[in-house]
């Protein structure tokens, strides 16, 4: 039996080819360009999207959804605007029942038929792109450019990916077979062997607040496109970044054909508990999550009836040995704590150096002289307010807030944290990063993770030390990223070796324009699943072939 073609597959294809190619050659390529530019997207792409942002704002979201009563308006904006957005509200045994009455009809659409309705979606969403980042600046408190890039495309090119490894994870085996096995003088026995994509089942997607786009649409897309219909429970503070998503996903499927209940928007009234409500719902057999250890691993350990997928804290960190390039090392881990305020699951919090200093092209730097070459880096991005909100962009919650009054009381302080007023936005809450100064010993203090705009600079003994320590807490508590700078090739293969040892992806020397906290898709694996931080990559087979699973059936031939 060979799948009929559906038109939005053709439509597509070109696309999805190319991306089936970028996965496996592992190069630089982008189906989406980040540039807000006019020149890229034309003269009223930004305009427009600003506008249909706002037409948001203090109003009743338009989704029409099963089983929704009250409606639900819990986001704040970290830059100060009113949003009011007031969500469509159900209970999850109704999200649930419209979700798995629409998915045999999906199930049986087939591969082909699935990736090209979800390449459609992606389509759409481009068109959408400015409302998107709009939606994910004031939601978040990241920078507009920022939040085009991450919330915006590279946010597609990561559904993108995931995109083309459901698809070959699916299509890697024959949807049919012909089966033929001599039997002595008689007639070979002969047998037809059908082979059926069946989804596991109901698909939850749990948001985060800082990155509701980026950290959503990799499990979202995985488990669409594999046939299981999805159920996305956004964060309380970040919902219209989803919501918009779910809109248009929805118009899609509907267009298509399809019941528009495979996708659901499922905000929460405060204090609900809706995600661990359908968490443990026995019709949810996947679960993606990115947030807290604590609920991680509690999400590991209860939702035993679903495939769990889950990215949690870490301690990233870098290993500062030497360096022929030492302005160029400060200006990098400067541009890395200041992003986003330090606000991303991937920024350095622990940076380790040797108290006797270290080597560089400007001679012998003491620790001290290592220490405050970043802290000056840092106060050069963000000196001038204007220019400098646009890297640090503003504070997401409280909590963030509380760290950075805590930290004030451990180790010696090299850089303090300053409030900042934002020049377009007055009632932005805008922090400049801090930089502790830590001993080896303190590690109470450096063991755990303080997300926020707050890094340590640690004295160790020696590299040596400095990476028995990366070894020990990366191991212990897991991370995302971490960093080498040496001038010695065994250096590097020693930094490479403890980073194998302990499951995390490691990036040497960056002097330039890419940063440790950045990473790229369809080339840089995001999480490696070998470390406490992640219990899966972003993305890779592992992450999409648990998604569904092959059912054959045979006939007499």
């Amino acid at each position: 039996m060979t799948e009929t073609p559906h038109p939005l597959y053709d439509r597509h294809a070109e696309t999805l080819n190319r991306a089936l190619t970028a996965i496996t050659e592992r190069g630089y390529w982008s189906a989406y360009p980040e540039s807000p530019s006019p020149r890229v997207y034309g003269e009223t792409a930004a305009a427009d999207g600003k506008a249909a942002f706002e037409a948001y704002l203090d109003g009743d979201f338009p989704l029409d959804q099963p089983g929704t009563g009250d409606r639900v308006a819990t986001e704040a904006s970290p830059f100060g605007l009113k949003l009011g957005v007031r969500y469509p509200h159900a209970g999850a045994d109704a999200l649930v029942a419209a979700a798995s009455a629409a998915l045999p009809a999906w199930r049986d659409a087939g591969p082909q038929a699935r990736v090209g309705v979800c390449l459609e979606i992606l389509d759409r969403l481009h068109k959408h792109v400015f409302e998107l980042a709009n939606a994910v600046q004031f939601t978040t408190g990241q920078a507009f450019v920022m939040a085009f890039q991450a919330g915006g495309a590279h946010a597609l090119d990561r559904a993108l990916e995931a995109l083309a490894y459901g698809y070959a994870e699916m299509t890697r085996h024959p949807g049919t077979a012909g089966w033929e096995k001599a039997a002595g003088k008689g007639e070979p026995l002969r047998m037809t062997k059908t082979f059926h994509v069946v989804p596991r089942g109901v698909a939850l997607v749990v948001g985060c607040n800082t990155f509701p786009t980026w950290n959503s649409y990799p499990g979202l897309f995985a488990s669409l496109v594999t046939g299981n219909p999805v159920v996305v429970k956004p964060h309380p503070r970040a919902v219209l970044p989803l919501a918009i998503t779910v809109r248009y996903a929805r118009e899609v499927l509907a267009e298509a054909g399809f019941d528009p209940d495979l996708i659901l928007l499922a905000p929460e009234a405060p204090g609900e508990k809706l995600a661990s409500t359908l968490a443990l719902h026995p019709a949810v057999k996947i679960v993606d999550f990115t947030g807290s250890t604590e609920y991680g691993d509690w999400l590991e350990a209860n939702a035993r009836q679903a495939a769990v997928y889950t990215e949690k804290a870490g301690l990233n960190t870098v290993v500062v040995d030497s360096t022929d390039d030492f302005a160029g090392m400060c200006r990098n881990l400067g541009f890395t704590l200041s992003l986003y305020s330090g606000q991303m699951c991937t920024t350095s919090q622990n940076i380790l150096i040797p108290a006797d200093g270290i080597a560089t092209d400007q001679g012998h730097k003491s620790f001290d002289e290592v220490a405050a070459g970043i802290a000056a880096a840092v106060g050069k991005l963000t000196a001038d307010p204007a220019r400098g909100v646009e890297f640090t962009g503003a504070i997401v919650n409280d909590g963030v807030l509380a760290r950075l009054a805590e930290v004030t009381g451990v180790g010696e302080t090299v850089l303090e944290s300053r409030t900042v007023e934002h020049p377009a936005f007055p009632d932005a809450v805008v922090r400049t990063p801090t930089i502790v100064k830590l001993p080896a010993d303190a590690t109470g203090t450096y063991s755990q993770e303080w997300f926020g705009p707050i890094s340590f600079v640690i004295a160790t003994d020696s590299t040596a030390h400095s990476l028995e320590i990366l070894k020990s807490t990366v191991g212990e508590k897991g991370a995302l990223t971490a960093a080498v700078y040496a001038t010695d090739e065994a250096v590097l293969d020693a930094a490479e070796a403890a980073a194998i040892e302990v499951g995390v992806h490691l990036s040497a020397n960056l002097t330039g324009g890419v940063f440790v906290n950045q990473s790229a898709a369809f080339s840089d694996f995001h999480g490696s699943g070998a470390n406490p931080a992640a219990n899966a990559a972003l993305t890779d087979g592992a992450y999409v072939a648990n998604r569904f699973r092959i059912v054959q059936s045979r006939r007499p031939a």
